[in-house]
């Protein structure tokens, strides 16, 4: 008996650490709580009463207090499998389900005195000639137990059917050895079942939660790229040339940086969160040429010194644009990233670009990766000013302006994996 002692103070910490932890637990409301509560109090106090009635030194004086513990035991052990799918939340079955049991409190109640269901006589404890009552009443709570878990599994997305049979397993671990060979083990096993329903829910509600913030994530995702597009729609429709330029730049951002994470370039900023990230907000690297006029946008002159310096101010423009439209819908880091490829795609990695004049590694990663895409399509585009260079000719301009232009790094990654672009330099419609 000092085995199951032991075991029964361990129950009884594990059922008060429990209880503490539902009361300090944010994630239940007031009636959810109530339930857990009750369930865990229900298994200290039925353990304990056990405890006190089979190992105990029995002395015949205390019969009628102990008569009244077990009477309560009696009551209250069937009916925790009512305050276990109280627990798991279904409150209005357990409300009702309560009522089917209350019958059996009354008939230990009224068996207690005639030694129906228990008795104790000056040898102890006794089973009486009913005590199938009680057994058939745990039994029922037994089968009530596993459709209340199958019923809130299916309340869920997520469902976890082990867990179910580990619960029920565990159960009757418990109570075989005491319905056939006395060994009193019923509060063992159902404490542990009482932990086990717990982290069961628990699981069911942070599971369905995660479903819940993935679906979120991925409407604010398409929230993002429908304003990206309509950002891109808003330059196109300025900007007749740059439709296609959108896309192809779009396609040679991606090339770079696929090539660049492949080849362990910058393998400390660039893994497939920036991949994603630098794609899906390329097309508004132009977002600020909405501020220029068309008659300087669509000339099919050379540009005067003056209107250059115009020209130069869609660079500024776009980072505050880009920032003033996302805001509130992403997060600093997505606003910062989308801003720097707007307003830094421009600069050069000698120092000698604009609008900051930044140098070398001081230029924004995804601006450098933009800067190549940008001017390639730029060189092997037709334009309302220019004719489109071959290929071969841009891609020789690219690499003799490794180094003062651009980052000669991610030029090499940009040559080596040019070929895996999916794009067809065209006249722009």
């Amino acid at each position: 008996m000092d085995f199951y002692l032991s075991s029964i103070i361990l129950i009884a910490f594990l059922m008060i650490a429990m209880t503490i932890h539902v009361i300090r637990y944010s994630g239940f409301n007031r009636q959810q709580k109530s339930w857990y509560i009750v369930t865990f109090v229900s298994v200290l106090f039925c353990s304990a009463a056990e405890y006190a009635v089979h190992c105990g030194h029995y002395d015949p004086a205390f019969a009628v207090p102990l008569t009244v513990v077990t009477v309560l035991q009696f009551s209250i052990a069937p009916a925790m499998a009512v305050f276990f799918s109280g627990a798991l939340g279904l409150h209005k079955q357990a409300r009702r389900a309560i009522w089917f049991f209350i019958p059996h409190a009354v008939i230990e109640i009224v068996a207690a005195p005639f030694g129906w269901i228990f008795r104790f006589t000056k040898d102890g404890y006794h089973r009486g000639e009913l005590f199938s009552i009680y057994s058939a009443f745990y039994f029922l709570s037994l089968i009530y137990l596993m459709a209340s878990m199958l019923i809130t599994g299916r309340k869920f997305r997520h469902r976890d059917k082990s867990t179910i049979i580990m619960i029920v397993l565990t159960l009757i671990a418990g109570i075989i050895p005491v319905t056939f060979l006395n060994i009193l083990t019923a509060y063992i096993s159902i404490g542990m079942a009482a932990c086990l329903c717990y982290i069961y829910y628990n699981d069911l509600v942070q599971e369905d939660t995660r479903e819940e913030l993935v679906a979120e994530q991925k409407k604010i995702t398409e929230m993002q790229e429908h304003m990206i597009s309509g950002l891109s729609g808003i330059i196109e429709s300025r900007d007749t040339e740059t439709g296609l330029h959108v896309s192809r730049t779009r396609e040679y951002v991606r090339v770079i940086a696929e090539g660049a994470k492949k080849d362990g370039v910058y393998a400390d900023e660039i893994d497939d969160a920036f991949v994603d990230l630098i794609c899906t907000l390329a097309p508004i690297h132009d977002v600020g040429k909405i501020v220029v006029s068309d008659t300087i946008l669509k000339k099919p002159a050379k540009l005067t010194p003056e209107e250059f310096e115009q020209i130069k101010l869609h660079a500024q423009s776009g980072g505050v644009i880009a920032r003033r439209i996302l805001s509130g819908v992403t997060d600093e880091g997505y606003l910062k990233f989308a801003s720097d490829i707007a307003t830094y795609h421009h600069e050069r990695w000698d120092g000698k670009g604009y609008p900051a004049g930044l140098k070398g590694e001081e230029i924004p990663l995804c601006a450098r990766i933009m800067a190549i895409a940008d001017v390639y399509d730029a060189l092997t585009s037709e334009r309302c000013y220019k004719q489109a260079i071959p290929p071969e000719e841009a891609v020789k301009i690219i690499k003799d302006e490794s180094g003062s232009h651009f980052d000669p790094k991610l030029v090499d990654v940009f040559l080596a994996h040019l070929s895996e672009a999916d794009v067809h330099p065209e006249k722009d419609a």
